[in-house]
């Protein structure tokens, strides 16, 4: 089924405010939104790696939720994208015309929801069963992740938004479920693989 979804009439007035805003700012914000909302995701592929290496001193059960966390990711990241070919939204610099910050996306490369938004929804949640130290971090940087994604002007408001929530939602269950992982991760402690579950 295809759905051909008309994101403009959502939030498309949001999305031109946002835009305009944009264009109005320092160019230093502008870089730096940009820079966050290309190259950002790197943080958190070091947040799920700040996250295991600290949950290897924490016991079994948090460090098979903080191996876990990277598939679970990709999972959400999966669901998302399933979830785009559905809706079939085309990005509101297509529909809209405006001018933005990133160069718009091609024709096909469906906006609804925000894969870059359901990735950074995703490594929140599992960040906060691995190591609530690291979660807020992580929910900041998820927030700011999708703000960036509408700054730039590649998504609606709307697209982020529930992309933080698809990848939240399918990452929440599958993290539970994460923590059944820890008598692997004890047989592991009493292999080669030890430096991989333990600290020491």
């Amino acid at each position: 089924m295809q759905l051909a979804f008309a994101g403009s009439s959502v939030d498309g007035g949001l999305y031109t405010w946002v835009t305009h805003l944009a264009q109005r700012s320092p160019g230093w914000l502008d870089s730096a939104v940009s820079f966050f909302s290309t190259y950002g995701l790197a943080i958190f592929a070091a947040l799920l790696v700040a996250a295991w290496w600290r949950a290897r001193a924490a016991g079994p059960a948090k460090t098979a939720i903080a191996l876990a966390a990277p598939l679970v990711v990709v999972v959400a990241f999966l669901a998302d994208d399933a979830f785009k070919s559905v809706v079939r939204e085309q990005r509101p610099c297509q529909t809209l015309h405006t001018v933005t910050l990133e160069a718009c996306p091609s024709l096909g490369d469906w906006s609804f929801p925000s894969n870059h938004a359901a990735i950074a929804g995703a490594v929140a949640v599992a960040i906060l069963f691995a190591d609530r130290r690291l979660a807020a971090v992580a929910g900041i940087a998820a927030v700011l992740m999708a703000v960036s994604r509408v700054w730039v002007g590649v998504h609606y408001p709307h697209d982020a938004l529930t992309g933080l929530v698809v990848g939240a939602a399918v990452a929440w269950p599958l993290m539970v479920a994460a923590r059944r992982g820890a008598p692997l991760v004890e047989r592991l402690a009493d292999t080669r693989l030890r430096p991989l579950v333990a600290a020491r």
